[in-house]
């Protein structure tokens, strides 16, 4: 009888400290995917602050079509009043895509923006304009980068989740699967930042 007893005390604890290292582990798990989150937020915002010095050198350099300039700052405005905590990675796919969303709209708004700069050969000569250009290509480059790797603490977490002994105790203990960053279409490249119309072919060549 007292052994029955004792291995049955064994098991739960066994039980119990499995438990806890599994819980320890999606934890860590966890901070990682809320880390990355952090950093594509990170970069996204940094592109965000870049635009009104974008918007205000462009005006100044060029009687620049207002429509443009009007749909970026709109496209901005509108990624700001997503509703998402940057440092903690949502649950709900449905509130990812919104953020996509609206950032592949801001996206394709600048992107639009930087080819009709391109008919403005004036603004070459700008140093400031210069300068944006170089922010923005890191930037975009930065945004994809740690796109990549928040898709990775994310796999890593969900595998964690689903696979034996977690499983066990994933939903037992709160923890969710994550949705990943799936890029919409026509987002799969970021917006390209070229301005090298110097080398464009003069009319009638």
């Amino acid at each position: 009888m007292k052994k029955g007893i004792l291995v049955i005390v064994i098991l739960i604890g066994l039980i119990v400290l499995g438990g806890l290292g599994t819980y320890n582990g999606f934890v860590s798990k966890q901070q990682a995917v809320d880390a990355a989150w952090a950093q594509v937020n990170n970069q996204y915002q940094r592109r965000a602050d870049l635009v009104p010095n974008l918007v205000k050198t462009v005006q100044g350099s060029a009687d620049f079509e207002k429509s443009v300039l009007k749909e970026v700052v709109e496209a901005r405005a509108s990624v700001g009043r997503i509703t998402i905590d940057a440092n903690k990675a949502p649950e709900d796919l449905a509130k990812l895509q919104e953020f996509q969303k609206a950032q592949g709209a801001f996206g394709g708004a600048l992107q639009r923006l930087l080819v009709v700069a391109e008919r403005y050969p004036d603004l070459k000569a700008s140093a400031s304009f210069r300068d944006l250009q170089a922010q923005l290509e890191g930037t975009e480059n930065r945004i994809s980068v740690e796109r990549g790797r928040f898709n990775e603490a994310v796999k890593t977490y969900n595998t964690a989740i689903k696979s034996v002994p977690g499983v066990f105790f994933a939903s037992m203990l709160g923890f969710k699967e994550r949705p990943y960053f799936q890029a919409v279409e026509g987002a799969e490249k970021p917006p390209e930042v070229n301005f090298d119309f110097g080398n464009k072919p003069a009319d009638g060549e």
